[in-house]
């Protein structure tokens, strides 16, 4: 089963300690009510995995699993063939013992975009909200993080994630939990909150950057990336109905909309530091990820636009602060 008591044994160490009030009732239910169809077929999949003891491990250029040991061909044929059966990957790329798994998106890339502007997570404690399988959390381990906590309802992310955990030598400083964002008290605990790929998907986006505002501590840093529109600070695209064949897109703001509500939020520092238009190179159909990707959701004629006229995605990545006399205000309020 997956277990979760390591977690709650960190976590009781550091300022994370007060999660415990709620976190193993939340998990305990998941366990009872929310587990996907799958969980058992995958559940003896991974308990099928070799153990191979790896001692090249490179997190902060790539993710990528090595042994200097000779590892017989069956086991790697064994490994890829277990691998396969958690398909579709859909963040990375992997690398693990000279299997390469081609995952949809290139991952990598947008690390590369936005690592240079953050604040160093040298011994940060993170938060990544959606984290899908959890690739960033090993980059964030990477660039120094000291602890890498990442969410996502998804229970196939959470196999994804646990298998790269058990072949990286079961690294216990990142953990990823089956939850969404709104399951999550107000922890006001981590140096760092990332939220890439989750804006457009909420029904309130406002009510979204208020909860991750709440998850940091004061003078903490919010890196947000999302889908935009080109438009001025009143510009935002509500799709009548769907956005690159997705019906759970909602709203796609401009950029200095988007500073605007985190600003009115209370946010400082507020900038953008990139804007990029997404390629059919970055996000593309992989024998990882055999459905349908990007080049599926563009207009045949006009890869400007959408399927439905929209326009083409845009992914733009914002940095704000939460300030340092936040919880002050908060009580004397």
């Amino acid at each position: 089963m997956i277990d979760f008591s390591n977690f709650y044994q960190h976590i009781a160490k550091n300022q994370l300690s007060h999660w415990l009030e709620v976190l193993p009732a939340q998990l305990a239910t998941w366990q009872k009510e929310r587990q996907h169809g799958q969980f058992p077929k995958w559940q003896k999949c991974i308990e099928k995995l070799p153990t191979i003891e790896a001692d090249k491990i490179d997190f902060t250029d790539s993710v990528t699993i090595n042994t200097s040991q000779s590892v017989a061909p069956g086991e790697l044929k064994k490994l890829e063939s277990l691998l396969g059966m958690f398909t579709p990957w859909r963040k990375g790329p992997f690398h693990v013992h000279d299997i390469h798994i081609d995952t949809e998106w290139r991952s990598d890339w947008k690390w590369e975009r936005l690592r240079e502007h953050i604040s160093p997570l040298h011994n940060r404690t993170i938060l990544d909200v959606g984290c899908g399988s959890g690739y960033h959390l090993w980059r964030m381990l990477g660039d120094g993080a000291k602890f890498a906590v990442g969410i996502d309802p998804s229970t196939l992310f959470l196999f994804q994630f646990e298998i790269i955990r058990h072949l990286a030598n079961n690294d216990q400083r990142a953990h990823l939990l089956p939850l969404g964002i709104q399951e999550l008290p107000a922890l006001k605990a981590f140096d760092t909150v990332f939220s890439m790929g989750v804006l457009y998907h909420r029904k309130s986006p406002i009510d979204h950057l208020e909860q991750l505002k709440n998850q940091l501590r004061a003078g903490g840093e919010l890196v947000l990336e999302t889908l935009v529109i080109d438009g001025d600070e009143n510009q935002v695209l509500v799709p009548a109905g769907r956005y690159g064949k997705m019906n759970n897109v909602w709203f796609l703001p401009s950029t200095a909309a988007l500073e605007l509500w985190l600003t009115k939020l209370g946010f400082e520092n507020v900038r953008t530091v990139d804007v990029c238009d997404t390629s059919v190179e970055e996000q593309r159909k992989t024998p990882w990820m055999d459905f349908e990707s990007l080049s599926d959701f563009l207009d045949p004629n006009d890869p400007t636009k959408t399927i439905e006229g929209h326009p083409a995605p845009k992914r733009a990545v914002i940095i704000a602060n939460k300030p340092f006399d936040t919880e002050i205000a908060s009580q004397e309020s």
